[in-house]
């Protein structure tokens, strides 16, 4: 399965666009725990409130110009009244990336924002299908904003190193 992103014909100096392929799709890993059934919880005491955590994960791959590119879900459902858990989902969901015209400085939001994009249609039919077969209504997860998702690591992390104190000179 490989989709790639149109190139620009090359002219007086211009440049190519970004081109991407996508070389392999795969779970990584996949976990569903239907706590819900093993406590025998009565139906008619449920309120759910549903938690989804997601991060991101890509490291270069030893051939040149291919990356890996990690999704993680979280998805914890919980009984509002009670606070007990009804089902945990963790799935990490990868792809493989050949990307090229990409300059060094817009790589990294690259690889975290615009190949996420990619994956997530997969990553949401898995974790629908996953929670239907696992007893539950299929949840369909909301689209992610991976911009938005980036630019709060990014604040994080400045935050972050912020805090530390700097080491004084002698």
């Amino acid at each position: 399965m490989a989709e790639e992103a149109p190139a620009q014909p090359a002219g007086n100096g211009a440049q190519f666009a970004p081109r991407m392929q996508i070389l392999a799709q795969y779970v990584r890993d996949l976990s569903f725990e239907n706590v819900l059934v093993q406590k025998g919880v009565g139906q008619s005491e449920i309120q759910p409130d549903m938690q989804v955590a997601v991060s991101l994960d890509a490291r270069k791959r030893s051939a040149e110009n291919q990356y890996d590119v990690i999704l993680k879900f979280k998805v914890a459902n919980r009984n509002k009244v009670t606070n007990d858990v009804l089902f945990l989902l963790e799935l990490e969901y990868g792809g493989t990336f050949h990307i090229e015209g990409v300059p060094d400085d817009q790589l990294h939001p690259y690889l975290l924002i615009e190949c996420p994009r990619m994956l997530f249609p997969f990553v949401r039919r898995i974790i629908s299908d996953v929670t239907r077969d696992g007893g539950f209504p299929p949840l369909n997860v909301d689209t992610v904003d991976f911009l938005t998702l980036y630019r709060q690591e990014l604040a994080r992390r400045a935050q972050a190193s912020a805090a530390q104190p700097t080491p004084q000179p002698n």
